[in-house]
């Protein structure tokens, strides 16, 4: 499997990987000036690079780096960010600001990581029951929390 990155802003950076071992891709802010977000804040941070990956059975998923998210409370907007296969434009990463100090995202600052994982679609088969189990319909906090 390949992975094809295409800059679409002229000073876009290359994704990298942190250490030898890193599991995600280091996804870099391609913007012109520092941004600030204040306690609640959002922004659509983009990264100036669009992918290619060559096989549909493989999917990049945009996650937090914890480093950020730890110690600044900047996290993504929607949990983790989904790049299906098929997707060519560009890779921006929404953020919001957790916590009450505000934080300032710098040109060029690593901001999310990339992940690329392998996913499996099954067949789907509408049926009119499903079989029982013992939570069954058992919803949010069903199973206690210890």
């Amino acid at each position: 499997m390949e992975l094809k990155i295409k800059k679409v802003r002229e000073n876009a950076k290359i994704p990298t990987r942190g250490t030898e071992g890193s599991a995600g891709l280091d996804l870099y802010a391609c913007i012109d000036a520092p941004i600030t977000l204040n306690c609640g804040d959002t922004a659509v941070i983009p990264t100036g690079i669009a992918i290619g990956l060559d096989d549909i059975h493989y999917g990049a998923f945009i996650h937090s780096r914890s480093g950020l998210a730890v110690k600044h409370g900047i996290g993504l907007l929607n949990s983790v960010g989904v790049i299906d296969s098929d997707y060519r434009g560009e890779i921006c990463v929404g953020v919001i600001n957790q916590i009450k100090e505000p934080y300032t995202i710098e040109p060029f600052e690593r901001i999310a990581q990339m992940v690329i994982k392998k996913v499996e679609m099954p067949e789907i088969i509408e049926v009119e029951s499903l079989d029982d189990t013992d939570r069954g319909a058992g919803g949010f906090g069903s199973t206690g929390t210890k």
